[in-house]
C-alpha cells in the first residue's frame, strides 16, 4: 500500500500529464485543493477565500475489478504510455469515456463520465476496468465529488483524504 501523501503526490503529477498542463509547483496561489477535513481546512482560511464543494481523494491498491461489456455497446482504447483513454460507443455515439495517466508507479483516473442516457448499465466500471488494463499500475487513484465517491466506494476504492477547493476571487487581494 502506498502511503497517502504519495498517492497525492502522484495524483497531482497524473493529473497534469492527462490534461497536458504545466507540472504542478508546490506554493500557495490564488487557487489551491487542500488535502484534509474539511472543518480543519475552513479553519485555515481567511475570509476572502471562497470554497467549492468537497471532493474526495480515493485510492484502489490492486488490479481493477473486470467488467463485462453490455450488449449494443463496443469499447476503444487510445494512446499509449503515460496516457490512455477509453471510448464506449453505442451506434457510434459517445455513451461513456475516461482517461488514466501514469504517474510512476500510481494510476491516475481522470474525467470518467458516462451520458446520462446511458448510465445504471455498468459502462463507467468497464471505462475504469479497460483504463486500469491499460496502464498496468498496481496502486490507482482518483479525485471523485460526492456521487462519485459513494459509486467508487461500492467499487472497494477507499477515501484517502477530503479535498477543499478553494480560491480567492480576482481583485479580492
Amino acid at each position: 500500500m502506498i502511503a497517502d501523501m504519495d498517492i497525492l503526490g502522484a495524483w497531482v503529477r497524473g493529473w497534469a500529464v492527462s490534461r497536458a498542463v504545466s507540472a504542478p509547483v508546490e506554493e500557495p496561489g490564488r487557487w489551491l485543493k487542500t488535502c484534509g477535513a474539511r472543518a480543519a481546512v475552513l479553519a485555515g482560511l481567511t475570509p476572502e477565500w471562497e470554497t467549492g464543494e468537497t471532493e474526495y481523494l480515493m485510492t484502489f491498491d490492486g488490479g481493477i475489478p473486470p467488467a463485462e461489456v453490455p450488449a449494443g455497446y463496443e469499447v476503444a482504447v487510445h494512446g499509449g504510455r503515460p496516457v490512455w483513454s477509453v471510448a464506449v460507443t453505442s451506434d457510434g455515439d459517445e455513451a461513456a469515456h475516461g482517461r488514466v495517466a501514469a504517474a510512476g508507479r500510481v494510476a491516475v483516473f481522470d474525467r470518467i463520465s458516462t451520458e446520462p442516457a446511458h448510465r445504471r448499465r455498468g459502462l463507467g466500471r468497464v471505462v475504469v476496468h479497460r483504463l486500469g488494463i491499460a496502464a498496468g499500475a498496481k496502486s490507482s487513484a482518483l479525485l471523485a465529488s460526492e456521487a462519485g465517491r459513494g459509486l467508487y466506494g461500492a467499487l472497494g476504492w477507499r477515501v484517502a483524504s477530503e479535498v477543499v477547493p478553494a480560491h480567492v476571487p480576482e481583485g479580492a487581494r
